[in-house]
């Protein structure tokens, strides 16, 4: 099993009930509550915690795009990623994801990964995303668009990434006379390409597809959706004629290990709950503008999401539900071991910082998977 720590870098310093005033920590919460002597701080802190990671043995550290909101300070994962190639030697960098359809010229993010690939000597790892729907609201983009823009986006970076240049393109949304990319990627043919999804229905069938293949990356839902999901894809593969490598298969959850469970959910309790119940917090017109989606995948997200984002969460019902992972190094084992023996997933992605978990805790929590968790599964 490969395993990865996982960070959305958010704002901690957020004044939590003044926030509360405006309808979401998304998109219309005013500028004004970020400080940035205090945010740099942050980016130093966060950059710390995962640079570490790469001693501690994980196999992969993991950084994200989100914009105009104080639930992940990286709207260009791509510097973050570029900070992290310089501060470490071996570990996988992976990009969870960048979202295709929000740039008006796809070559842009071909050369940005490019760039790090050649950086970091073929340490990067592509997750190409849609965007959640609050990202439409932030970039003005037709969210209607949003599946055909992604799927064209990626053709092009692909052929951009293999394809000797110059070429001409000529598409529904993309248009350039010149493709001509450099520099060119260090990985051959390019660099690993994962989809971090909900549970889309069309994210599935494409991702599955036997020339692309591509690792599906379940992320923050309840474990019922989680076991559902890769057992879609799973089932998905063999419909298209192949059995489904666990490798392809991935799980993405919040994780806190502490040498108690009453010590574990006291230590989690203020992290998680701000997480679910104040930076996640969008009105459902945000969260799924109309266009952005199918009715059939709409109802499979809102499922799988279980109320996230939309009522408040305990952390009770979040342990209970599985959508986090919570309790002493052999209790969260054990939680990870219940999705895996069902799925047989081959990556986990552990997010072991979360909402306003200050370092000192995020450091012991990331320092004890590792110690604890993270040779047992990977003994598994």
């Amino acid at each position: 099993m490969k395993i990865m720590n996982f960070s959305l870098m958010p704002y901690r310093h957020l004044d939590i009930p003044e926030s509360h005033k405006h309808r979401s920590a998304w998109v219309v919460l005013p500028n004004t509550f970020y400080d940035p002597e205090k945010g740099a701080n942050e980016y130093e802190s966060f950059i710390n915690l995962l640079a570490e990671s790469e001693d501690l043995g994980f196999d992969g550290i993991g950084v994200n795009e989100h914009h105009q909101t104080a639930y992940g300070m990286m709207p260009a994962p791509n510097l973050i990623a570029s900070a992290l190639i310089q501060r470490t030697k071996k570990v996988k960098i992976a990009i969870l994801g960048r979202a295709l359809p929000l740039v008006n010229n796809p070559i842009n993010i071909a050369e940005e990964f490019a760039m790090l690939d050649n950086l970091s000597r073929g340490r990067i790892i592509c997750g190409f995303v849609r965007g959640i729907g609050a990202e439409y609201h932030a970039s003005g983009v037709n969210p209607a668009f949003s599946h055909d823009r992604f799927h064209e986006a990626h053709d092009l970076i692909v052929k951009a990434w293999t394809t000797p240049g110059p070429f001409p393109w000529e598409g529904e949304h993309y248009n350039l006379n010149y493709v001509n990319l450099w520099p060119r990627v260090y990985q051959t043919p390019h660099p690993p390409i994962w989809i971090p999804s909900q549970g889309s229905i069309e994210t599935i069938e494409w991702a599955a597809v036997p020339e692309r293949r591509y690792p599906f990356l379940i992320t923050f839902s309840a474990r019922d959706s989680v076991i559902r999901n890769l057992t879609a894809y799973r089932e998905q593969t063999k419909k298209y004629g192949y059995e489904a490598d666990e490798s392809q298969l991935g799980w993405a959850a919040p994780v806190y290990v502490a040498d108690t469970e009453e010590r574990a959910k006291e230590e989690a309790r203020a992290g998680l709950e701000s997480l679910f119940n104040d930076y996640l917090t969008l009105p459902v017109e945000m969260l799924l503008p109309p266009g952005y989606t199918s009715a059939a995948s709409m109802k499979k997200m809102m499922g799988a999401r279980a109320g996230i984002g939309m009522e408040r969460q305990s952390l009770e019902k979040l342990i209970a539900l599985g959508t986090v992972v919570v309790g002493t190094p052999k209790s969260v084992l054990e939680q990870i071991e219940q999705v895996r023996e069902k799925t047989r997933f081959g990556t986990f992605v552990s997010m072991l910082q979360f909402g306003t978990l200050p370092d000192e805790l995020a450091r012991r929590n990331t320092e004890l998977f590792a110690a604890e968790v993270m040779p047992e599964l990977r003994k598994r």
